[in-house]
């Protein structure tokens, strides 16, 4: 038995010196399992039917400003004039004519054009806001990788300690065998292991919601894709958010409404021409006669009407300015606890691999005293289970230090141009 145990011992030995790997490989069976790169997931990500709804909101809004500035229709009458009811006749009365009309009005331009600014501005804010929502969905993309890169990490390493427990439980039973008081230990042994199953139950149900996230967003679950994100420094403007962006998108919106209300104090005009046939009486003869009229709006009732459109106008850009303020502290205040997060797990990986390194120690002093022949292998087969957790732990760690990255650099414009490496 001494060879194998050298053996497990120098794989032992290897595994406290040298990083965990990743097992970005060992997928789990699903169907539209594909090999594509990340820019190729990027491209299909595009075509995400939400986007397409703001592309096509944002065209509506600039079709609506298009419109906007054109004159409305003009309209033509026709008529009878002065037409007799109980002697219908063209001849017998003076008055009666036949007449036909034209009217074109002019609103002011100036609320043309303030109606026009106010759908090229909603069309802005729908790009920001698509711009904002492709970012939160490349951002979550990229945690789905980051997800199944560490399930499978982590189900590679629970695979591992299950075969370390068959080889303690085997070392456990020798013991018992030899009237060694260890028949306790089996059961904590029955029980780690049933534990350990339930926690690859647990990761693979995780699995499978990550590959279905996935399949929503890209219509495939890419495999062979490990994500290393680097952090993209916040350059301390607000404007850097997109939330920001998006709110201060808004304030042209109501800015043109503001132009839109002052526009109201300005006339609106208009011009009509009719012209007028007459036909020959038995007492007169028939004639024609045009008449044309120019009109004009008057602001007679600005204060009751005009005065509170602006000041409503005005109330509502100060309000969205507002808006602006809060979503930078909101953006600011989320990135930093995303930055916590980050500094956190980073943290949390170095004081794990310090406990790997003294267990490591310990195991090799124990294996020491296991050479001399004073003890026995099952307490070695125990720290190197307990250092596999430990390697789980890590795993877990380094991910969430991952998507604390991703989602910083998906709050900021630009987050995502480069820093991500694949193998």
């Amino acid at each position: 038995m001494r060879p194998f145990i050298y053996k497990t011992f120098a794989g032992f030995a290897v595994l406290l010196t040298i990083p965990a790997p990743s097992f970005a490989q060992a997928s789990s069976p699903q169907t539209n399992l594909s090999q594509v790169s990340l820019s190729e997931l990027d491209a299909r990500l595009r075509a995400y039917p939400q986007l397409d709804a703001f592309n096509l909101r944002a065209d509506a809004e600039r079709e609506r400003g298009s419109a906007a500035t054109a004159l409305p229709d003009p309209e033509i009458t026709m008529g009878l004039n002065n037409f007799p009811l109980f002697d219908p006749s063209f001849t017998e009365y003076l008055p009666t004519n036949k007449s036909i009309g034209l009217r074109q009005r002019f609103p002011n331009g100036d609320r043309r054009d303030a109606v026009r600014d106010e759908a090229f501005a909603r069309a802005s804010r729908l790009d920001a806001a698509r711009a904002a929502r492709l970012a939160e969905l490349r951002a979550d993309l990229r945690v789905q990788l980051v997800t199944l890169q560490r399930l499978q990490d982590q189900l590679v390493l629970l695979d591992a300690r299950l075969a370390k427990y068959a080889e303690l439980d085997e070392i456990v039973l020798a013991e018992v065998d030899a009237g060694q008081p260890s028949l306790f230990r089996l059961a904590e042994i029955e029980g780690e292991r049933a534990e350990v199953g339930r926690s690859r139950v647990a990761l693979r149900a995780e699995q499978r919601q990550a590959e279905a996230r996935l399949r929503e967003l890209v219509e495939i679950v890419p495999v062979g894709i490990n994500i290393d994100p680097s952090l993209r420094e916040w350059n301390a403007q607000a404007s850097a958010f997109h939330a920001v962006r998006v709110a201060q998108e808004t304030i042209g919106i109501f800015s043109s409404r503001i132009d839109a209300a002052r526009a109201d104090y300005k006339p609106d005009w208009g011009v009509q021409a009719t012209y007028q046939q007459r036909e020959n009486g038995r007492n007169f003869d028939g004639d024609d006669w045009v008449s044309i009229g120019v009109t004009v709006s008057v602001p007679l009732w600005k204060k009751q009407k005009l005065d509170p459109q602006l000041r409503a106008a005005q109330a509502d850009r100060s309000a969205a300015m507002a808006d602006v303020q809060t979503a930078a502290r909101a953006a600011l205040s989320r990135y930093e606890a995303l930055d916590a997060e980050r500094l956190a797990a980073r943290d949390a990986v170095r004081v794990i691999e310090t406990k790997i390194a003294a267990v490591g120690q310990a195991l090799a002093d124990r294996m020491v005293v296991y050479e001399s022949g004073l003890g026995g292998y099952a307490p070695i087969l125990d720290g190197e289970i307990a250092v596999l957790a430990l390697r789980g732990d890590i795993v877990v760690e380094r991910a969430r230090e991952d998507v604390a990255i991703i989602r910083m650099n998906g709050l900021q414009v630009g987050g995502f141009d480069g820093g991500e490496v694949q193998p």
